[in-house]
């Protein structure tokens, strides 16, 4: 059964055209990666699918509703973190949880016990009583996803929930999202290509407007297999290393880009054979000494630059 469900959405602004026909389809209690460059529309995307704005043409569906036709009902059934939540300053932590509690109409025992259980889950117990007013963007970001989790909602849109979260606090939300699989359904917009391997069970990816794939890793990985190499260097010459990978896809017509991640290196190429044959052999005429050489498997993040490059060429 699908718990999101869109057909041909568009939206326009003025003569800009935000969704150019979107259609996408989310199983339910599954985690759903959207992925997109910036302004290809995953916000939009996301505020038509909550209700909270009309599209100019299209359908959706989500939790069995037909968005549009039911807003407070809607609203019962979903939980929303946009990607810079709002807070009442002078509240703490256990008072907003109990607001947005009375909001949905929880009792007073289970507003109770549910704001102590959500903030336990987003690490915020040992600050329940503190104002928000004082807390880091961080600590915001983890009561918006408490807040969005009150209502124990079927569906749960997030919106960018880990851009301000540092390592540890990415850790610990992602395990909070993966403990949700199965319970709940969560739609989350990212651009952590990282977070979606890690806890995604599907993943869409949207470029101008349009969905320009959707399967599960596994299938994208086998669709659109993209040839790597990665290279390691020496401690020591990050520099050369960088000035190199720089240059290759400017010099070398079948690199198509380079990616540098400290002392390491991913060389997607166009032309296996030809990278076979020369792509060592560049590195060592570049001075660099190798620690590591290898052919490797595609990434999300290969795929998803591979697409989007596609699409920006195409356009």
């Amino acid at each position: 059964m699908d718990a999101i469900r869109a057909e041909g959405l568009e939206k326009r602004f003025g003569p800009v055209r935000a969704l150019d026909g979107l259609t996408l389809t989310v199983e339910e209690g599954t985690i759903y990666g959207f992925l997109g460059p910036n302004g290809a529309g995953k916000t939009t995307t996301i505020r038509l699918l909550t209700g909270l704005a009309r599209p100019t043409g299209g359908r959706a569906w989500v939790a069995g509703l037909e968005v549009g036709r039911d807003r407070r009902e809607l609203a019962r059934r979903i939980g929303y973190l946009p990607e810079e939540p709002a807070f009442y300053p002078w509240m703490t932590p256990e008072e907003y949880l109990d607001h947005v509690g009375r909001i949905f109409g929880l009792s007073a025992d289970e507003r109770l016990s549910r704001t102590r259980e959500l903030l336990r889950r987003v690490g915020l117990d040992e600050v329940r009583r503190r104002r928000i007013g004082g807390f880091s963007r961080g600590m915001r970001q983890r009561l918006g996803l408490a807040q969005a989790l009150v209502n124990r909602p079927q569906v749960l849109f997030l919106d960018e929930p880990l851009s301000a979260l540092d390592p540890a606090g990415r850790k610990e939300v992602l395990d909070l999202i993966e403990s949700l699989r199965g319970g709940c359904t969560v739609f989350m917009s990212t651009h952590i290509l990282a977070d979606v391997e890690r806890v995604c069970d599907t993943v869409g990816i949207i470029a101008r407007g349009r969905m320009i794939a959707q399967a599960s890793q596994e299938e994208l990985a086998q669709r659109y297999a993209v040839p790597a190499f990665e290279l390691e260097c020496e401690r020591g010459q990050e520099e050369t290393l960088a000035a190199w990978a720089a240059a290759l896809p400017l010099s070398i017509p079948w690199v198509a880009h380079a990616t540098l991640d400290g002392s390491t290196v991913r060389v997607i190429v166009r032309d296996v054979a030809a990278a076979k044959r020369e792509l060592l052999a560049l590195a060592v005429r570049s001075g660099l000494v190798l620690n590591r050489y290898e052919m490797v498997r595609p990434s999300l993040e290969d795929i998803f630059l591979r697409l989007v490059g596609t699409e920006e060429a195409t356009a």
